[in-house]
């Protein structure tokens, strides 16, 4: 009888967890393709004190612990690490279940990349200029 409570307790927290795993790591083409489908409400910097004075992000806000956000579209968070990025973009998970999170994979460079321009085109020009003469 214990066992079946334990194994339904477990298959209870497993599907709640699920459930709620809204949290992604993107980065490159894919977090590119995320931001231009649904921009985001705000983009929390989880990168250390250090890194955010050497290369700071005009727009973002630093994270910091116990931090309270109102979500109303796509939360990015971007850190030092990957793994920051996850755990942070957990935390904020917690707080607003169902609202989509990104942790942007790569850190600095990965949010650069993906909100870059897009470069003008290579290769073959498609028509070429001439004047006519006089």
């Amino acid at each position: 009888m214990r066992s079946i409570f334990s194994l339904s307790l477990a298959a209870c927290l497993l599907a709640s967890n699920m459930a709620t795993a809204d949290v992604s790591l993107l980065g490159g083409s894919e977090l590119g393709s995320a931001l231009n489908n649904s921009p985001p409400c705000c983009v929390i910097d989880g990168r250390k004190d250090l890194s955010r004075a050497k290369a700071p992000l005009p727009d973002a806000l630093p994270y910091r612990p116990g931090m309270k956000i109102n979500p109303t579209a796509t939360v990015v968070v971007l850190a030092d690490t990957d793994s920051e990025a996850l755990r942070i973009a957990g935390l904020f998970e917690k707080q607003h279940p169902g609202k989509p999170i990104l942790a942007v994979k790569g850190g600095l460079n990965g949010w650069l990349a993906a909100t870059a321009a897009p470069a003008c085109e290579t290769g073959q020009p498609l028509q070429k200029l001439q004047s006519k003469k006089k």
